[in-house]
């Protein structure tokens, strides 16, 4: 990349004026969740004059990015790739992203993490770059910077709102744990600390973290020390979101803080966004088919990348859309096999409902005019992404940071409905089958006109509204991704 100049303004309101390339580094964690929206921030930096972006990322991984990049690329933002190999940990080849692992090698993943440690520190003493933005879990990062004398920026790919509710529950998980045999906790818990209402959140439903010790009991105190002393955090959130939250969590989380979201939205993210060849020919097929249906008619069912279901909930799902009657596409993850399903069910529905494997264009489908709802596992980008194309929402969450966003989602926003108001657990061992019933019942009633579904399409409307305007020129997302790239030109070594 030619040498471009750039200008910037500090605080004290001098402008400074760079000539050769801002050069920032990109470590996104092994986790699609984590890493499309990474790549959309990268895309975003490679818009600005004078900056040169890079993705630090493994070979497997850069695959799934690769027609993204080269779309950013041919507009003129090009980003650029350093490569390094997946930590052996016993995964087969190929394997380096949760999305991909099966749900009993998952741990695997979350070893490479550790042991990827040496090869960022290789990488980033190596190539010198002005500023690193690395991934929550890479709390060496900001050592690393520091002895270089650069800033580490610390990326989150969840919001502010689940971000508070874990720091204070973290705070009190002694009273969280089953300690010494004694009782059982309180079955609700209130959350201390919040800004605005009252949130309280059955035990069953918390992160395992906070109840008992594990991986991420550890390195809890590590990241968050890591956080708190780099030079700040970027958040894939926007202030018309959450907006007490945020102004919250520039407080008390971050020395400082910048709310750059929806990048999806910003990016202008397409049909290619981080599924590779074979999920931009998914997509396409998506596409067609949603064309043939009516405005506002379809029920779009998506879990995420890396989320499971048991072969009997994947039946009484299955079911439930059946004897829903309405019209439904329904993102089952590759490596779901087809055993639990009914000899003839695809058949028997087709034209109603389509059901695709593997990677989905999730942005595309929800900004399509026929998608009517969401129903989904609550995982913080489908938050943002189904907030920033007006759908509302029907809560099903499944794991870790779910069941808080949907608090944020039905109880603070109003933008969405539960599925099931029965026993729910983020345990494994502890989750309830929601039968057919319950499932057709819901998005039957939502679907139909008086059957609650207009006043969250409203609020969800408002939101779209206020997510476009935040990553318009002038909006807060804007403004705050151009002040961290002009604090990175300002702190540049021999500015």
């Amino acid at each position: 990349m030619a040498a471009a100049s750039f200008s910037a303004t500090s605080d004290d309101g001098a402008t400074v004026t760079a000539t050769a390339p801002l050069r920032v580094f990109f470590i996104p964690f092994f986790a699609s969740g984590h890493m499309i929206p990474m790549v959309d921030l990268a895309c975003l930096f490679a818009a600005r004059p004078g900056v040169e972006p890079t993705l630090v990322l493994t070979p497997a991984n850069a695959a799934l990015v690769r027609s993204t990049l080269d779309r950013s690329a041919a507009a003129g933002r090009s980003v650029r790739l350093l490569l390094f190999p997946f930590p052996s940990v016993g995964l087969p080849a190929g394997v380096e992203n949760i999305a991909t692992a099966p749900a009993s090698e998952t741990w695997r993943v979350y070893k490479a993490v550790e042991l990827a440690q040496s090869a960022h520190d290789e990488l980033i003493r190596l190539h010198r770059p002005d500023a690193v933005v690395a991934d929550i879990p890479y709390w060496w990062a900001t050592s690393i910077a520091a002895d270089l004398g650069i800033p580490r920026i610390t990326f989150h790919a969840v919001g502010c709102f689940p971000q508070l509710v874990m720091n204070n529950l973290f705070r009190i998980r002694s009273e969280l744990a089953i300690n010494n045999g004694s009782s059982s906790p309180t079955p609700i818990v209130t959350v201390p600390g919040l800004p605005g209402r009252s949130i309280s959140i059955p035990r069953a439903e918390l992160p395992n973290f906070l109840k008992a010790p594990d991986s991420m009991t550890a390195a809890w105190d590590r990241m968050k020390q890591a956080q708190l002393t780099c030079h700040g955090v970027v958040v894939n959130t926007f202030s018309g979101l959450e907006g007490e939250y945020c102004e919250e969590y520039r407080q008390v989380d971050a020395r400082r803080a910048w709310f750059v979201g929806p990048v999806a939205l910003a990016a202008n993210a397409g049909i290619e966004r981080g599924g590779g060849e074979t999920g931009e020919a998914t997509g396409k097929e998506c596409l067609r088919w949603l064309d043939e249906r009516e405005e506002g008619s379809v029920v779009f069912v998506c879990f995420g990348s890396w989320c499971f279901f048991t072969d009997e909930q994947l039946q009484e799902l299955a079911a439930g859309l059946e004897a829903s009657g309405r019209p439904f596409l329904w993102a089952l993850r590759a490596a779901e096999d087809n055993e639990w399903m009914e000899e003839g069910w695809e058949e028997r529905l087709k034209g109603r409902g389509l059901v695709a494997r593997g990677w989905v264009p999730q942005v595309a489908i929800l900004g399509h005019r026929a998608v009517g709802a969401f129903l989904t596992h609550c995982g913080w980008n489908s938050v943002l992404e189904a907030a920033a194309a007006g759908v509302p929402m029907l809560t099903w969450p499944l794991v870790f940071e779910q069941f808080i966003n949907e608090r944020l989602v039905v109880e603070v926003i109003g933008a969405g409905r539960r599925v099931w108001e029965g026993p729910r657990a983020e345990a494994e061992a502890e989750k309830t089958v929601v039968p057919r019933e319950a499932i057709a019942s819901v998005v039957t009633r939502f679907m139909e006109a008086g059957g609650g579904r207009e006043e969250t399409a409203k609020k969800a409307t408002e939101l779209a509204a206020t997510a476009r305007a935040a990553v318009e020129e002038g909006g807060s997302s804007r403004c705050d991704l151009e002040n961290l790239i002009a604090e990175l030109v300002v702190a540049r070594r021999g500015l």
